[in-house]
């Protein structure tokens, strides 16, 4: 008993007052709210970045959950398309999901195939071209006789059809441009053969090396011009579409055909390109950018540079323009 009397009494006393923390459950409810919020506009992005088709797959994935995941989960049969627990794939680049479960397919183009494949029907559509002009020389009276000075072959620009001089049988009268009677028959019969084709032609007048030059300065240069386009003129009378010329040139004695003996008669000819795609490109390209050039000389420049002269040669020559 007297040990009761030592024992320390405890006196607990409660503070009142100062308010308190009245509990965290707001907190816990503003989290799920702001987790909500933030879930929902995930899904806003996420749909808004979907693209139809997918979103059309999503689509019928939920109409029709059980068929969708029997079948792989996008009715396809693609398991492989499939995320685990359902649904496609949507990160997939192998295709699109349509309506009605059908597969866009992504087509890709080979541009070098292409472009050689219409190298190679064009340089079929030339050579039967060629085999047509040369059937026609065979079987025509008028052309049969000509036939050893209708030269026929290709070029890097296209078909070449080279009508030249033969000693006792010159195309022109000596220093002059105005056309033969059976080159002016050569060229009606050449003519209308030519429209089978679409391509666009360019004539070029050659001389031989023989000096001339007259007092009004008129030389060979003017000359060989002058009779391409005596050419052109005959080629349209003979039914040949005006509009297909795109280039007349005179290239004088620069381009011999024998060049061993350049005063061979076989050197003073007439030149017709039936030209290839590529070649009408660069003329116009070439012709584009001579727009701001001055005109006529700059003309000449630009049409002298395409014929298929050697480099230096083809520089110096001239251009007559179509009239």
């Amino acid at each position: 008993m007297a040990d009761e009397g030592l024992r320390p009494i405890i006196v607990k006393r409660i503070k009142k007052g100062g308010g308190g923390h009245h509990g965290g459950a707001w907190k816990i409810a503003y989290a799920d709210f702001v987790t909500a919020m933030m879930a929902f506009f995930l899904l806003m992005w996420l749909l808004g970045s979907t693209t139809k088709g997918d979103l059309n797959g999503i689509s019928e994935f939920f109409k029709t959950p059980l068929k969708v995941a029997m079948q792989g989960g996008s009715g396809s049969g693609d398991s492989s398309s499939v995320i685990q627990g359902g649904g496609k794939d949507l990160t997939r680049k192998d295709g699109q999901v349509r309506a009605g479960g059908d597969t866009a397919v992504k087509k890709t183009f080979n541009l070098t195939g292409a472009k050689a494949q219409l190298e190679k029907e064009e340089a079929q559509r030339l050579q039967t071209l060629k085999d047509k002009l040369q059937q026609k020389i065979e079987n025509s009276p008028a052309l049969q006789k000509f036939k050893n000075q209708l030269l026929l072959d290709f070029t890097s620009e296209g078909l070449r059809i080279q009508i030249v001089d033969e000693q006792n049988r010159p195309m022109f009268p000596s220093a002059k441009s105005e056309l033969a009677s059976y080159t002016r028959e050569i060229l009606q019969e050449i003519g209308p053969v030519l429209n089978d084709v679409p391509n666009k032609i360019g004539l070029s007048g050659h001389t031989d090396s023989t000096p001339y030059f007259s007092e009004s300065g008129y030389s060979n240069w003017e000359l060989s011009a002058d009779r391409a386009n005596a050419s052109r003129r005959a080629l349209v009378q003979g039914g040949m579409s005006d509009d297909k010329v795109m280039r007349v040139v005179g290239l004088g004695s620069a381009v011999n055909l024998d060049r061993k003996d350049p005063f061979n008669p076989i050197n003073r000819r007439i030149s017709i390109i039936v030209m290839n795609k590529k070649t009408e490109e660069g003329l116009l390209r070439d012709a584009g950018k001579l727009e701001v050039g001055t005109g006529t000389e700059a003309t000449k420049d630009a049409a002298a540079a395409l014929e298929e002269a050697p480099a230096g040669a083809a520089a110096a020559a001239r251009t007559v323009a179509q009239k």
